[in-house]
């Protein structure tokens, strides 16, 4: 049975796609305008190697930016970034940090939103417009 999607459904899907894309857009845009401060927060958090994880969070970033434009590999890149979300919220905005100051308890629950539509579109995928058939499961013959 061919699974069809309504104009409404379509439009509420690509439009999801892209402020998937556009959140990751603007971190990864921050890192490399100022890579340097990226770092230091990385640093302030008590990791090692801040410059290196800086690095690689915005190749990460960008490699999802990538997949939610594209809709290659699109259910792996959500799970991914829904795992990278969830890192950040316990790392930077975490319980440690909510002493210190309240609304940081508001950021850390932010990320569960997320979290949660990256999520569901893990589960239900990029749709069927606007999509690169790169890392889709092949359709059964029926």
């Amino acid at each position: 049975m061919e699974n069809t999607q309504s104009t409404w459904q379509t439009a509420a899907i690509l439009i999801a796609r892209l402020i998937f894309a556009s959140v990751f857009l603007m971190a990864v845009s921050f890192k490399f305008m100022d890579m340097g401060a990226t770092a230091g927060y990385i640093a302030a958090a008590g990791f090692p190697l801040p410059l290196f994880l800086a690095w690689c969070a915005a190749a990460l970033e960008a490699l999802l930016v990538i997949a939610f434009l594209s809709g290659a590999f699109f259910t792996p890149a959500a799970i991914i970034a829904a795992i990278y979300v969830i890192f950040l919220g316990f790392s930077f905005h975490g319980p440690s940090h909510w002493a210190g100051n309240q609304a940081e308890f508001g950021f850390f629950v932010d990320h569960f939103t997320f979290v949660a539509g990256l999520l569901f579109a893990a589960v239900h995928g990029p749709g069927s417009v606007l999509v690169a058939p790169v890392g889709r499961p092949a359709r059964k013959a029926e």
